[in-house]
């Protein structure tokens, strides 16, 4: 199995910033260590709690502490942004490290709609232009624009050789087509919403264009929790539990076992709460393997995202390690 890790960088309860910096890069050294193969950033805007809002300056960073393990961004939010700006800023990266740099973009406004307009300057949203975005990104990328492109005479600097992987994060039918027809690879997000897998899965594979001789590439991101024992794993899991009510409520700082325990959840939120499991594998290191395998049947696929936004550090760090021992060696 082909496991990586994405990140969000949750911060803690009771942690400050600068800790869980280090956290982080302690978390991607050990990951490269373990045998991960790819450890990607995220990026969200205007919360208190998830701090990877620029995930180019995440992958500069990590690349200095490592040497093997790949980093991208799952995602840059395409529409916020301009495509040469985004092509230079990757270029540069796979120039700074050849063969580790992978290219995730989404089409998430990256907040609210006053978050988007403040990202953006106020300019109209571009989710609508995502396709013709997409299309010169790449373009800037590979120096392939139309020849009536107006920027066809804009190079990206630097000018690497290097054919930077791309890949599309996705919930529905529409990412993937969008995805095949242009032969990138497809990222779902079972821990956002697994609800339309089946229908996603099979139009990517349907509708794939092998350009340059590529094939349908497809990973899936999961929220998963290991512990040693199920308690543990469950204790643990009650304060993402708690973390994502919070984040319906605009708090994303992941809560203390002690906050966890103080929560009284009413009815509703605690059916809600049952539904959001089903993002997510809890467990032991052999249940979570056992998991893991089922979804990899489902998909029809090997390779995996991790993600795992659970209280204390430490505590995180220690799950992908018990991933990794049991999937990895």
């Amino acid at each position: 199995m082909r496991l990586g890790i994405l990140d969000q960088v949750p911060l803690h309860e009771g942690d400050t910033i600068e800790q869980t910096m280090e956290a982080t890069k302690r978390l991607v050294i050990e990951a490269e260590r373990l045998g991960y193969e790819r450890y990607w950033f995220a990026e969200h805007h205007n919360t208190n709690g998830l701090l990877s809002a620029a995930p180019e300056l995440f992958i500069a960073r990590m690349g200095e502490a490592t040497s093997r393990i790949k980093l991208g961004s799952g995602g840059v939010l395409l529409p916020q942004y301009h495509p040469l700006k985004i092509a230079e800023s990757f270029s540069t990266l796979v120039a700074f490290y050849p063969n580790r740099i992978e290219l995730g973009i989404g089409n998430s406004p990256g907040g609210s709609e006053r978050t988007r307009s403040a990202l953006t300057d106020g300019a109209d949203n571009g989710a609508a232009q995502f396709p013709r975005l997409l299309d010169e990104v790449e373009g800037f990328l590979t120096d392939s624009l139309s020849s009536r492109h107006p920027y066809r005479i804009v190079k990206t600097t630097p000018r690497v050789k290097e054919q930077l992987p791309l890949a599309i994060l996705g919930l529905s039918p529409r990412s993937a087509v969008l995805a095949a027809e242009r032969g990138h690879g497809l990222v779902f997000g079972h821990f956002i919403n697994p609800d339309k897998w089946e229908e996603t899965l099979r139009t990517y594979r349907d509708e794939f264009v092998p350009i340059d001789g590529r094939s349908p590439n497809v990973i899936v991101c999961v929220f998963v929790i290991c512990a040693e024992t199920m308690e543990e794993a469950e204790r643990l899991a009650q304060t993402q539990d708690g973390w994502i009510q919070g984040i319906r409520l605009g708090h994303s700082i992941v809560p203390s076992f002690a906050t966890t325990k103080t929560k009284r959840w009413n009815a509703e939120q605690q059916q809600r709460i049952q539904h959001d499991r089903r993002r997510t594998i809890v467990g032991t290191p052999e249940t979570v393997a056992e998991e893991l395998r089922i979804l990899s049947d489902r998909y029809q696929t090997d390779q995996f995202l991790l993600i795992n936004n659970a209280f204390d550090q430490q505590k995180r760090l220690r799950s992908y390690q018990l991933i990794a021992e049991q999937l990895l060696h």
